[in-house]
């Protein structure tokens, strides 16, 4: 497997996002849904990765610049296919190896409240984030849960 920057530019990155955009608009109610388009990966403040198996993407993962000092983790997505074989992981550590390279100080990301994000938040707390107060634009939304990492 490997990890690489994609400018988002494929069919089939496309139809992984679709998928992601599809999971987040069915668990989250519309004022709760924070995923970005392919329109707003493709901003020049976020870098977007895929990893592959092969010709495959498994999954996937952006870092959006908030501030020179920080960062927001943006669409983390595992393939069904390919969940519980250390993919998130494998992403999750690039973005955050990725900010740490770049400089920033702090990491953090928003995702949801429900049943639905609990390994979700599993994965970021084993990973060393801890629950924080809404940051950036963010505000307090039953919703959503956010966490953030000391770099």
């Amino acid at each position: 497997m490997r990890i690489e920057i994609d400018d988002l530019s494929g069919p089939e990155i496309a139809e992984f996002l679709a998928e992601h955009l599809a999971d987040m608009q069915a668990m989250s109610p519309p004022e709760s849904k924070h995923a970005l388009d392919l329109e707003g990966l493709r901003k020049p403040d976020v870098t977007f990765w895929t990893l592959k198996d092969g010709d495959v993407i498994v999954g996937c993962g952006a870092l959006k610049a908030l501030d020179p000092g920080h960062a927001e983790i943006k669409s983390m997505r595992t393939g069904a296919a390919y969940r519980g074989r250390g993919v998130a992981s494998r992403v999750l550590t690039h973005l955050i190896a990725e900010a740490r390279a770049r400089g920033f100080s702090r990491l953090s990301l928003e995702t949801g409240s429900m049943e639905f994000f609990a390994p979700a938040r599993a994965l970021y707390a084993k990973h060393g984030f801890e629950y924080c107060e809404p940051f950036g634009d963010y505000r307090e939304d039953p919703n959503s849960v956010f966490m953030t990492l000391t770099l």
